[in-house]
């Protein structure tokens, strides 16, 4: 049978009197949980945006995602097999041991093929921000200035509206003028290499012309069945 060790006296890490009472409700909330859900899967978020995070709490809507500081989650799971709390809860503790990053614990009784099958297909696409490396090469050609900046057909674009000339200009630095009443560029703008640190004019850049630049994907990294202890590492 699963074992449950709720008197047993675990001592978080010393902290002010707000980050411990944030440790012990997400410790106490991992330990119910264990108790209430079948399966218990260990997620890595990467740099998840938080609108991205939302559209998972709300697909898991009858589940419980909880979010942590490593040590943490592994305190509450327990750190050795005296101090697992559920048996085998500490090889998802041990799986945690290396990982950096955001991660995230999902308790739920949806099958694992379930989960496996929604991580999979759940890949989001979002505009690179200052910092991140541009994801591919991008000129702008010379010419009139499309909405696209020439990364479809222009038979499948349309003429950016003349009202953005200012702030290409301005703001982002674009050469560019109006001529025959369209944003023109008198010679290609190239604004990025593929892998080179963007900086804040060129992010923008890439939003204004709709590069998605950033794929967000979450990884199952293992799960604990609490119903016969079986443990799985992927």
């Amino acid at each position: 049978m699963p074992r449950s060790k709720r008197s047993k006296l675990v001592t978080l890490s010393k902290t002010d009197k707000k980050g411990k009472e944030n440790k012990e409700k997400t410790f106490e909330a991992v330990r119910q949980s264990l108790d209430s859900f079948r399966y218990a899967f260990v997620l890595s978020l990467g740099n998840i945006r938080s609108n991205f995070l939302h559209d998972i709490r709300s697909d898991w809507n009858g589940s419980k995602l909880i979010l942590g500081k490593r040590k943490v989650l592994q305190k509450a799971l327990g750190e050795s097999v005296e101090d697992a709390y559920k048996e085998r809860s500490n090889e998802l503790a041990e799986i945690l041991v290396d990982q950096t990053g955001l991660y995230a614990l999902l308790f739920t009784d949806e099958t694992p093929e379930n989960v496996e099958a929604y991580f999979a297909a759940f890949v989001k696409l979002d505009f690179a921000k200052a910092n991140n490396k541009a994801p591919i090469d991008f000129t702008i050609p010379q010419g009139i200035v499309y909405s696209r900046g020439g990364q479809i057909p222009i038979e499948e674009d349309v003429p950016m509206s003349h009202s953005m000339e200012v702030t290409l200009r301005t703001k982002y630095k674009i050469p560019t003028k109006i001529q025959g009443g369209k944003i023109y560029l008198d010679e290609p703008f190239i604004v990025c290499k593929k892998g080179e640190r963007l900086d804040v004019v060129k992010a923008l850049i890439l939003k204004q012309f709709g590069v998605a630049a950033t794929e967000f994907k979450t990884n199952l990294l293992g799960y604990l069945d609490t119903s016969n202890s079986f443990c799985k590492r992927y």
